[in-house]
């Protein structure tokens, strides 16, 4: 081997080897952690699903002794009211209680809950099963007697009673022998993975070792003799860099002299000089390029020189005669050149000295007509965007009329249709009764009697779509609550409503009105166009923001249409164009989703300032 070659810091054969194995060293490391992370990942996913599990059934005991302590308040009730108000709160913890049970053994996306393969587990649930049925059966029994669909029986109620009450402690007794095995299962889990963790910590210890003796040892020893070559060479770059530093100040110094006369050139491109009587001393050869004029053509004045236009030329001249007093004078000038284009110069007057006798001014120009021209533009654009304003504007008041418009021939049609139509045919029954014919009377006047009621509740229904009392008198709460109320009357379908809020909350009357508006448009499409069946307004507040909340079960609709919703027309568009106008003009916001098949939720939130709350008390 050569000199040369024995004297390298770090020779290409070394460092190679020891990249590889420091990279494969690292790979191992790396390869640790990642198992370690899918280890514990899996690990809390698995104890994720191991305590809703072991919630779940938990649960079931809990809900075991609530049906039982609901049975016999229902059994022990006095009244129809408390009855009323007991079974919904039965039928809901059995359907909890039966989905949690079919859960925690076929599992369930809706609760959360895998499929259960344990057969010890299963075996216990097969041993709770009898029990299990026996209480669900009673208490549907009991469900059924008491919701009218069969007779009330005190003696089969007892039965059903005692059936539950036998039953209970098995049940209890055999969920806490399922819920201990879930525990043991999530306990062994833990300790294997602690033992896969030990095992890892192990492994990784083991490779940090050996990268200390094969790695890092044999590389701190060479580098500590790189390091020794690399002071010997330093010593010699000093002695060096001595010399190149002298040569590099003189460099500098010529460079500075070279940057400043390139400053003054690139900055006065563009100037001329000229005498008291406005005679030219010299002109830039760029400033002539720029106007256009040839050399041969200097021998005028500065004005003609530098515009064609006669107007132009005289402003100039007053300018230059005028500037007679030390002081820099700045004008932006627009000049016409030879050719017949306009430019823009932003010109310094700059008197001279009386050094000279020959120039007295001097004039430094910069090219602006580019920055005159983007300015123009701004301006332009900056009007056309207000007239599109103006335009828009226009259109949405257009919009808004043709809005009411359609609000009042819905309103005429519904008035002409309905209690038009029936006002008529009261009329004509009337005046069709013969007193003479004593049967024909009594079949005509239950008749009117009918018809009159249609009548009546034909003119609630159009009162109630104007404007109603409560939402005046009352706010939104309980004028959202009346409307669910009687659409529900008048429609036959199954309406709710569902206040979240805490007391009734008074809000600006303007943003009553306009949520009262789309949340009834809300209803009212699902109810015409979704044919929904079953409908749910939810009112909440909290946090200083309304949010009123409409779902159905109705046949919904692809939901990438709504930024296509047609803006000049009533067909199938104005009334969600109008929501979201109402909505936006009170600074709140709409949100719908739908889904075809499934149903739509129209989402509203508003969001307040704590002045203009009021609660009632």
């Amino acid at each position: 081997m050569s000199n040369n070659e024995q004297q390298k810091p770090l020779d290409s054969e070394t460092f190679v080897r020891i990249r590889k194995r420091y990279l494969l060293a690292l790979a191992a490391i790396a390869l640790t952690i990642i198992v370690a992370q899918v280890l514990i990942q899996w690990h809390l996913d698995s104890q994720l699903s191991d305590s809703r599990i072991i919630n779940v059934a938990g649960r079931q005991r809990a809900y075991s002794q609530k049906l039982v302590k609901e049975a016999l308040l229902l059994r022990d009730a006095n009244t129809e009211e408390e009855k009323e108000q007991i079974i919904p709160e039965i039928r809901k913890t059995l359907s909890v209680w039966k989905a949690s049970h079919e859960g925690l053994q076929s599992g369930s996306e809706v609760l959360d809950l895998p499929k259960e393969y344990d057969a010890v587990i299963l075996s216990h649930f097969k041993d709770i099963e009898p029990r299990y049925s026996a209480m669900a059966t009673a208490v549907e029994n009991i469900l059924r007697a008491f919701s009218g669909v069969e007779g009330i029986s005190s003696k089969r109620l007892q039965n059903d009673i005692s059936v539950l009450l036998k039953n209970e402690r098995s049940f209890l007794q055999l969920m806490d022998t399922i819920v201990n095995e879930y525990d043991q299962n999530s306990m062994e889990k833990l300790q294997d993975l602690k033992r896969k963790e030990l095992l890892l910590l192990a492994f990784s210890l083991l490779i940090l070792l050996l990268e200390i003796l094969f790695i890092f040892r044999p590389l701190s020893v060479q580098i500590r003799k790189t390091i020794a070559d690399l002071m010997h060479n330093q010593e010699k770059s000093e002695i060096r860099a001595k010399e190149i530093q002298h040569l590099f100040t003189e460099k500098e110094k010529s460079l500075q002299e070279l940057q400043e006369l390139n400053f003054v050139i690139d900055n006065a491109a563009l100037f001329a000089s000229a005498r008291k009587d406005g005679s030219i001393v010299f002109i830039s050869k760029k400033l002539l390029n720029l106007l256009g004029i040839s050399e041969k053509l200097t021998n005028r004045s500065l004005a003609e020189i530098l515009t064609t236009d006669q107007g132009q030329r005289e402003y100039l001249r007053e300018i230059l005669k005028a500037n007679r007093k030390n002081v820099i004078r700045t004008e932006e000038i627009k000049i016409t050149t030879v050719d017949g284009k306009y430019v823009w110069l932003d010109m310094s007057i700059v008197p001279m000295h009386q050094s000279s006798r020959q120039q007295s001014i001097l004039i430094l120009c910069s090219d602006i007509t580019e920055r005159k021209r983007n300015l123009l533009k701004v301006e332009q654009l900056t009007r056309q965007n207000f007239e599109e304003r103006m335009s828009q504007k226009k259109a949405q008041a257009s919009q808004i009329v043709e809005g009411q418009e359609e609000e009042r021939k819905r309103i005429a049609k519904d008035i002409h249709d309905g209690i038009g139509q029936m006002l008529t045919a009261l009329k004509f029954n009337i005046e069709s009764i013969d007193l003479g014919n004593t049967q024909k009377t009594v079949e005509k006047i239950a008749y009117l009697k009918s018809l009159t009621a249609d009548l009546i509740k034909g003119v609630r229904t159009a009162t109630f779509n104007l404007t109603p009392p409560e939402l005046g008198d009352h706010g939104i709460f309980p004028a959202l609550q009346k409307m669910t109320r009687e659409l529900t009357k008048l429609t036959g379908k199954t309406i709710l409503f569902e206040n979240r809020s805490e007391g009734n909350i008074r809000f600006d009357s303007l943003a009553e009105t306009n949520i009262y508006r789309v949340t009834q448009e809300a209803v009212n499409n699902a109810i015409k166009y979704a044919k929904a069946n079953y409908i749910l307004v939810t009112i909440n507040f909290k946090d200083d923001i309304l949010s009123v909340v409409i779902d159905d079960d109705g046949e919904g609709f692809d939901d990438s249409i709504l930024g296509k919703i047609p803006k000049n027309t009533s067909e199938g568009g104005m009334g969600l164009f109008f929501m979201k106008e109402r909505i936006d003009y009170i600074n709140g916001r709409l949100f719908i989703n739908s889904v075809p098949g499934e149903g739509t939720r129209v989402t509203i939130n508003y969001k307040t300032e704590d002045k203009s709350i009021a609660k009632e008390t």
